[in-house]
């Protein structure tokens, strides 16, 4: 090795051309322990270059196809009827270009062919909207043909093949039977998620009146679509009007407008994904420092030959700091070119949530900061064990058994855990756009790693400390496995445990947020709302009930009106002011309340005194009650007044009760409340909840309803049970995807641990079969070891799960928590045998290599 000595004016200089021939030199044997454990964050990077990528064609997609979001240049929305004034402000926008007119709310419709019912949003259209952009339809020709003369009807695909329909079968949308043009396939700026939550069916404008189905109290959406004159700005437009619009209550959307919102929420998930691409990648890293660790180790010998060669701490340091950060641009590029094929996938994933359709193109930008955020972070977490290279010393060529690491009080040591700390910092700021929001992200992570570490550490401490003597010699050489040198179980229950905690979790809150619903429609609890019931119907849809023979649960009253005054203030009031934090939709929305002279079961007391009845006729202010957190939005508190407005007359009212509301039970539960006396006689409609005991009850009573009463709706629990699995299967199944890169990687960290540790395996092994160990007690040895690896890592990642559930569920959704613990076996024996079988499989040169092969080695 002439050409390794360093001369002695050489010895205290960076000579950095020599240093990178020795990390060349020193690699060729190692070449393939070094890709083993760079590989760990491939995953990682191509999950972070998938997500940034399909974010960019995403907004760029969102850009070009903006128009088709919202299909005019100009909407503006109500949820009243116009009065005349706000009738001649409509029309005079439209001068000089076109305007289309839609009236939605939602309905029962009625299929002959499948004799089947269903809750729909009936959109009734008239004009030539969309201006940009179309209605997609079966045939192609029926988004316009169903509008040009004659009862058609456009609906909705999935219902068609609900209930056995085609384009050509009838039909019925209240009093009036149409055909059905046409299968409707996307609206413009809908996704999958809102067409499964309200299927939409289209009928002409015209037709609207003789279906007789809008009645007092029902909640009706007025739209209006402007393909606006030439040259005529939008935005400006809006700003124009922006007053007299939002004192009426209008809302408006414009072609920017939209771009700029969804553009926000799509970048928000993508930003959500990308941290936990992040997480995985961190994961990785963990390997690499492990890896890096055992591999320092193994060369302790080589850095002490060229330390008595005269090469420097410093100068060895920096030739096995070559070889990572050469490894490290390996792994970040290869996970690079995964990323970009990844995301071919994406548009697929997530086409249920997306308004437009993505096209797929390499994204330069998201592939140069993969490639450099690997590479950062790969190399931080790697100075961890290589800063120890600067202490050794070269006596271990003479004292191989001496220990050369670094103090855990090296300065330096602490310096590289701020940086990472920084560098984690930094990334969630640039994602979350917020210090505060990265704070709790850098903060979140840390104290699931530390919480891990000492899962693990204590799992350790307690088979040490508890050691079963009396089990077998098998059985105790596998559990000693766990915390003798070089063992594996901090990394694998860090990396693997975290991922498991991530699906677990999924698992557990899709189940109790669909469980909340099941229960609260179990044994005698309403199942089957009916809405919409006018009053001169109420006495002969109680009658059909009975009939029925279904239960009355309850029967209540409901009256729509307004908020005109809060303490004195009105609207214009809190625009004017807008320190007072009053929302403005307090006096937009539409309040539909009850009244009643008791509480019902789903309500309690939080504050003051409930007063049931009042006399008819007092001039008093009329004491109310609000549900206490919507109390806390309007800024109200016990004792100040309110003035709402009952269709034309102006009732005063004084807050002295709060309640709390059980919003979770299919109860009729209601924002203000009413005590009895006051709403009597006001224009109302009524709300009646019953239970059926099957399907086949539920759907022939539903069928004779809309047969009878057209304008009455009915809810059934179980479409409101298919409707959220449904969505919460397809969210979960995308946060699931990307919770598998962090699953993979810590399998990954396992091969790459494996395989860098196989000399000290095979070391073991030789010494075992020398003791008199047979083949089939070393298998079960390693077999065992890596069974309880596995239920280790799977068993932290499930309890940490659980802890977050519960605070998901009592602190996010507010819901008792009361987690279904079946989905976690499957995972909890998933993961374990698949770390068992990837440990075994990397395990199995182990037994075949000879004794002598080991004795060599050591002589060398």
């Amino acid at each position: 090795m002439p050409d390794t000595i360093l001369p002695p004016s050489e010895r205290n200089k960076l000579n950095l051309r020599w240093l990178l021939q020795m990390a060349w030199r020193d690699s060729r044997r190692n070449r393939g322990k070094l890709a083993l454990f760079i590989s760990s964050i491939v995953l990682g990077i191509a999950a972070l270059v998938a997500i940034n990528s399909f974010s960019e064609n995403l907004k760029t997609d969102i850009d070009n196809q903006a128009k088709s979001l919202i299909g005019a240049d100009l909407v503006i929305a109500s949820n009243k009827e116009l009065e005349p004034a706000m009738q001649q402000l409509i029309d005079s926008i439209a001068v000089g270009g076109d305007r289309s007119d839609e009236v939605r709310f939602v309905s029962m419709v009625y299929f002959p062919a499948s004799k089947g019912t269903r809750l729909v949003q009936v959109r009734a259209l008239e004009g030539g909207f969309p201006y940009f952009g179309a209605i997609e339809a079966l045939p192609a020709n029926a988004s316009r043909s169903f509008r040009q003369g004659g009862r058609k009807a456009l609906v909705d695909q999935t219902l068609l093949l609900q209930f056995n329909s085609r384009p050509g079968d009838s039909i019925k949308v209240g009093e009036l039977t149409f055909e059905i043009a046409g299968a409707l396939q996307k609206i413009p700026g809908q996704t999958a998620i809102t067409a499964t939550v309200a299927p939409a069916v289209y009928i002409p404008r015209e037709y609207l009146d003789a279906t007789h189905l809008l009645q007092k109290g029902s909640r009706i959406s007025y739209y209006f679509y402007y393909k606006l004159a030439p040259k005529t700005d939008a935005d400006a437009l809006v700003k124009k009007l922006k007053p007299r619009l939002e004192e009426a209550g209008f809302g408006y959307d414009t072609v920017n407008s939209r771009k700029e919102s969804t553009g926000k929420a799509y970048e928000d998930l993508a930003h959500f994904l990308a941290l936990v691409g992040f997480v995985a990648l961190l994961l990785g890293c963990v390997g690499v420092a492990s890896a890096v660790h055992v591999y320092i180790r193994e060369k302790l010998a080589t850095i002490g030959v060229l330390r008595c060669l005269g090469v420097s701490g410093r100068q060895a340091f920096l030739i096995y700091l070559f070889q990572v950060m050469a490894m490290g641009l390996i792994g970040s590029v290869a996970g690079a070119i995964l990323g970009s094929l990844i995301q071919l996938y994406l548009p697929q994933l997530f086409q249920s949530f997306l308004p437009v359709d993505v096209t797929v193109a390499v994204s330069w930008v998201a592939v140069t900061e993969g490639i450099a955020i690997g590479l950062t972070i790969s190399v931080l977490f790697a100075l961890l064990p290589l800063l120890a290279i600067r202490n050794v010393s070269p006596l271990i060529t003479l004292r191989a058994g001496i220990e050369h690491l670094s103090s855990p009080k090296d300065p330096l040591r602490w310096a590289v855990y701020g940086l990472i700390l920084a560098f984690i910092f930094v990334f969630a700021f640039f994602q979350l756009g917020s210090w505060l929001q990265a704070l709790w992200f850098t903060a979140g992570v840390v104290v699931a790693f530390v919480v891990l570490a000492l899962l693990a550490r204590g799992m350790m401490w307690v088979v040490r400390r508890f050691f079963p003597v009396n089990w077998g010699y098998v059985w105790r050489q596998s559990l000693a496995n766990l915390y003798r040198p070089n063992n594996q179980t901090l990394l694998l229950t860090v990396s693997v445990g975290l991922g498991t905690a991530l699906i677990a979790t999924l698992f557990l809150m899709q189940r109790l947020l669909l469980s909340e619903v099941a229960i609260s429609g179990s044994e005698n609890q309403p199942n089957l709302v009916l809405f919409d019931i006018q009053t001169a119907q109420k006495a002969q849809v109680v009658s059909m009930v009975k009939g029925q023979g279904l239960p009355v649960l309850q029967l209540v009253p409901v009256v729509t009106m307004r908020l005109e005054e809060m303490n004195g203030l009105t609207a214009a009031d809190v625009r004017k002011d807008t320190t007072l934090g009053i929302p403005d939709w307090a006096y937009t929305r539409e309040y539909r309340v009850t009244y009643r002279d008791s509480l019902i079961d789903s309500e309690k007391t939080a504050a003051g005194t409930w007063t049931g009845t009042v006399q008819p006729g007092s001039n008093a202010p009329v004491p109310i009650s609000l549900e206490e957190k919507y109390a806390e939005r309007l800024k109200v508190k016990l004792g100040d007044t309110l003035v709402f407005n009952v269709q034309g007359a102006l009732v005063p009212t004084v807050i002295k009760h709060l309640r709390e509301v059980e919003w979770n039970r299919v109860q009729s539960n209601f924002l203000v409340l009413f005590p009895k006396g006051v709403l009597d006689d006001a224009p109302q409609f009524h709300v009646l909840m019953t239970h059926t005991t099957s399907d086949a009850q539920s759907a022939g009573f539903q069928r004779a309803l809309v047969q009878r009463f057209p304008n009455v709706s009915a809810i059934d629990l179980g479409l409101i049970l298919q409707t959220l699995d449904d969505i919460l299967s397809k969210i979960s199944f995308v946060i699931r995807f990307m919770a598998l890169f962090s699953i993979s990687t810590g399998l990954l960290v396992l091969v790459g641990s494996v395989n860098i540790s196989k000399y000290q395996r095979v070391k073991e092994s030789v010494l075992l079969r020398t003791l008199g160990a047979s083949r089939r007690q070393i298998l079960t040895i390693n077999a065992f070891e890596y069974f309880l690896l596995g239920a280790l890592a799977a068993g932290t990642g499930i309890v940490l799960a659980v802890g977050a559930s519960w605070a998901l569920a009592v602190f996010s959704f507010e819901v008792n928590f009361v987690p279904d613990f079946s989905p976690l076996l499957p995972v909890f024996l998933g993961i374990t045998l698949l770390t068992m079988v990837i440990g075994m499989l990397n395990s199995r040169g182990i037994l075949n290599r000879p004794p002598l092969e080991v004795l060599r080695r050591e002589v060398a």
